[in-house]
């Protein structure tokens, strides 16, 4: 869980540095598939008993909510992407 936390924010920084869009963009969907792998596990850990439900709920919401913020910025980079020419 530590690992694809560290991930997430990692790839969105890393990528951010990157010359081009597209790999800004590519840097971006991996952040967001860390991110749906720590969804999971926490799913996981609640469904094993590690963690309670409610604790599980609460970072269960932070995450999709994350996603949400995540995909609708890959989404309007793709855009922008498009309109581009030569791209």
């Amino acid at each position: 869980m530590r690992r694809a936390a560290i991930s997430s924010a990692s790839n969105i920084v890393e990528g951010s540095g990157k010359e081009s869009l597209v790999e800004f963009i590519r840097y971006l969907e991996i952040s967001f598939g860390s991110l749906r792998e720590l969804n999971y596990l926490f799913s996981v850990a609640k469904r094993l008993g590690y963690i309670n439900e409610a604790d599980g709920f609460t970072c269960e919401s932070k995450l999709n909510e994350n996603e949400k913020v995540l995909a609708a910025l890959i989404r309007k980079l793709r855009q922008t992407n498009a309109l581009i020419p030569n791209n």
